[in-house]
């Protein structure tokens, strides 16, 4: 392996990039004819464009990215996360024009991609589950009768869902059938499969993952939990390593679910399985195949760089540390910079006129912006992740109000000044967390 093309645009194109540069491999870039002066394509030691504006016909388009991969003579394809990340296909086709995919294999994309699927692997481990369906909805009738069969409130889920589309709250059986179309809708939409699936809708939950990673010498290891539960409709805003809600034994009981679903599947690369967590019991949700957005947290904790460490995976070298070897220090917060309206949350693209970005002990950031750059509007809305680590919670969140302060950013409109008011909230800094936090947070703020 001596060139990698990465399959992305944006933070994480320049993530990888920099771990391909530690490594000495030289690095393809691709983009779209609106992301010509991106700064991924600046970094890379080659850029090809591949494509109009919009996601399908660019980014999403396998036979052009496979061409770019054809004329400058990559031998890998690093997909970072969204876009073709998830997509077997794209990984199948990888192995068929002899490049590497820097990823699981096709068939354990596929399997733990459908969250129905990854539900039935997940029982076969015994790992468990909020009572659901582990066959996708028929019909109206079948939906009905197996609500009933839950209890209300439900939730519908897309089978190939993610990132908050096609999942609908069920309170009542009269929101059913109006809800089950809107969810298959955005499901064929978004995903290109309707198939939907129910289950229990927890009223209070945490949101809790673990990062695992394994190698193809059947090594299988955690990297620690991240508390994700600030999410807005079902979207991940502020992320932490560690949670310190979970005492050791929690920690353990949940770390061993997650290396228990990934033997169980087999599973080689990084990855990332996700948890709901209420009354003291986990229940398995979903795992994600690739490298997550908030990543940082789990490398500034442990000091292990993912992204190298799932490149070397995918040269076939064994893992370069045991579970043992793995310590977790301090406490790492990571913030999601979108360019939006703080308040009505409305995308808000265009020039940026200036950046100033924050520096200083325990501050780190992953962004893509540069004075002058144009934010385009046919992509998603975050443009940095602001990361701080501290000897404490109470260190790293100080961190980051004081770096949320001193970042700039004129021009367009983001969300910084959100991100301060939830962390000056009480709730937050007394790590009253849940999955409903922004929701309660925003009306107690409209009482305001």
């Amino acid at each position: 392996m001596k060139k990698i093309l990465i399959a992305n645009r944006g933070e994480i194109a320049i993530r990888i990039i920099r771990a391909c540069q530690e490594l000495g491999l030289e690095t393809v870039a691709i983009h779209s004819i609106v992301d010509k002066n991106s700064l991924h394509t600046k970094l890379a030691d080659e850029s090809v464009c591949i494509g109009q504006n919009p996601s399908l016909q660019s980014y999403l388009n396998i036979p052009k990215v496979m061409s770019a991969a054809e004329i400058t003579g990559a031998d890998a394809i690093h997909p970072g996360y969204g876009f073709l990340s998830e997509s077997s296909e794209f990984a199948k086709v990888c192995q068929e024009y002899g490049l590497v995919f820097i990823g699981p294999s096709p068939r354990q994309i596929e399997i733990l991609g459908n969250k129905v699927e990854a539900r039935k692997l997940a029982i076969s481990a015994n790992i468990p589950l909020l009572p659901g369906l582990t066959e996708p909805i028929v019909d109206l009738k079948q939906a009905k009768i197996s609500a009933e069969e839950i209890g209300y409130p439900v939730i519908i889920k897309a089978s190939a869902g993610g990132g908050g589309r096609g999942m609908k709250i069920v309170n009542t059986p009269g929101e059913l059938n109006k809800q089950l179309l809107i969810a298959q809708s955005e499901a064929k939409s978004c995903f290109g499969l309707s198939d939907c699936y129910l289950e229990k809708y927890l009223s209070n939950p945490r949101h809790i993952e673990i990062q695992i990673i394994a190698d193809h010498h059947n090594n299988v290891l955690h990297l620690g939990e991240r508390e994700c539960s600030i999410q807005r409709r079902h979207q991940k805003i502020i992320e932490e390593s560690p949670s310190i809600t979970l005492d050791q034994n929690l920690k353990n009981i949940v770390a061993n679910y997650a290396v228990s679903l990934a033997r169980q599947a087999e599973y080689r690369s990084l990855g990332t399985v996700e948890f709901l967590f209420q009354d003291n019991r986990f229940y398995f949700m979903e795992m994600n195949t690739r490298v997550q957005v908030e990543h940082p947290v789990t490398e500034s904790v442990t000091g292990i760089d993912l992204i190298k460490e799932q490149i070397q995976i995918a040269k076939g070298l064994p893992l370069s540390f045991k579970q043992e070897d793995v310590t977790f220090t301090g406490h790492s917060i990571e913030c999601r910079i979108n360019a939006e309206d703080p308040f009505s949350f409305a995308p808000c693209p265009g020039k940026v006129k200036e950046y100033h970005q924050p520096g200083g002990p325990g501050i780190r950031v992953d962004s893509m912006l540069y004075s002058g750059y144009t934010v385009p509007p046919h992509y998603d809305s975050m443009i940095a992740k602001l990361i701080s680590y501290g000897k404490t919670r109470k260190e790293s969140i100080q961190r980051m109000l004081r770096a949320l302060k001193e970042m700039k950013i004129s021009g367009i409109k983001n969300n910084s000044e959100f991100h301060k008011r939830i962390l000056n909230d009480s709730n937050f800094q007394n790590n009253n967390l849940s999955t409903k936090f922004i929701e309660n947070f925003l009306s107690k703020e409209n009482i305001s």
